[in-house]
């Protein structure tokens, strides 16, 4: 019998149990990016979002002082879901904002995951807080940033202290399809791991032109 802190945590995500949870992707934030490449990082974020985007996975995005300090949430997401609104708030804490709380909610389910800058606050904070919430959280440590490498890990250290569950954005793209053989997606998954996967995607690249020209 599991005990509650690990109820779930066996399950696989998929587009129909999980959400997305995108917090404050603003040039200020970014600017203040200390942990990992900055371009990587919006390689990074680009993915996460073209994979919710393709498997009609809710999300909500979120901003800190958009017109007072940090900027608009850059286009890299805001390209990708032109339709959703962006929810503005003072607080570091997402989860304390009243109108970003009842979103969450509204979502209806407990599986959620959070990607955001940076990782030591606008990330820690919320995944304490749905954490307490009894949500099943899982962090976008690729695809989050802190000020230093330092921080980021104690961020990530205290995250996982408390039950958080880290995961990639290409991992949650390959968890979302979890078969080759799910023809409606496929494609547009080679789609996006050949723009954004790396090496892993220049490789995709060379088995196509390999197979077609053997």
């Amino acid at each position: 019998m599991l005990n509650d802190s690990r109820k779930g945590i066996y399950d696989l995500l998929t587009p129909d149990n999980s959400a997305l949870i995108l917090i404050d992707y603003q040039p200020q934030m970014i600017f203040g990016v200390g942990s990992m490449q900055r371009e990587l990082l919006l390689n990074n974020v680009e993915g996460i979002c073209q994979t919710a985007k393709l498997f009609n996975v809710p999300t909500i995005l979120t901003t800190v002082n958009a017109d007072t300090f940090s900027g608009k949430m850059i286009k890299q997401i805001t390209d990708i879901f032109p339709d959703l609104p962006v929810f503005d708030r003072t607080t570091m804490n997402t989860y304390e904002d009243e109108t970003v709380r009842e979103e969450i909610k509204k979502l209806g389910k407990k599986k959620l995951i959070l990607g955001a800058l940076w990782t030591e606050v606008c990330l820690a904070f919320p995944v304490l807080s749905l954490l307490k919430e009894d949500y099943e959280v899982y962090f976008l440590c690729d695809a989050s940033a802190g000020e230093s490498k330092e921080v980021h890990k104690a961020a990530v250290m205290r995250m996982l202290q408390a039950g958080a569950r880290p995961v990639t954005w290409m991992q949650v793209l390959c968890e979302y399809q979890r078969d080759w053989a799910r023809s409606e997606t496929y494609d547009d998954v080679m789609k996006i791991m050949k723009k954004h996967a790396g090496a892993f995607g220049v490789g995709i690249c060379y088995a196509k032109h390999f197979c077609e020209t053997k």
